[in-house]
């Protein structure tokens, strides 16, 4: 979720809006990302693993914003995941200049909370 927020922030400075980071942790707060609670929802599905979630999950990106946006969207969730768990097992720490940029809001977002976090 690290990286996510990151790459959210950084798109939002890059076209002069807004997000609400928090959306992406408590579930609840509107990210400002069109149709951004529906990707939420498919991330939290597939990463807790929960079979019963993860079906009406995609079947909501699909229907929302159709099949090529639900297999982007889950490349991407992969791709995160994967490069997440590599960095992890091999110890490679966070860059210290990104960690100062982003210790704003992983502060704000609790991320340290998580055990994969490296803060």
């Amino acid at each position: 979720m690290v990286s996510h927020a990151a790459l959210l922030r950084a798109s939002g400075q890059n076209d002069n809006r807004e997000y609400a980071l928090d959306g992406l942790m408590d579930g609840a707060t509107i990210t400002g990302v069109p149709r951004g609670e529906t990707l939420v929802a498919l991330v939290d599905a597939a990463l807790g693993r929960d079979e019963a979630a993860l079906v009406p999950a995609r079947a909501a990106v699909r229907a929302s914003l159709g099949a090529a946006a639900l297999i982007d969207a889950t490349a991407v969730i992969g791709a995160f995941n994967g490069i997440t768990r590599i960095a992890d097992a091999t110890g490679i720490p966070l860059e210290p200049a990104k960690a100062e940029q982003a210790a704003d809001f992983f502060a704000a977002l609790g991320i340290g909370r998580f055990r994969e976090a490296k803060v």
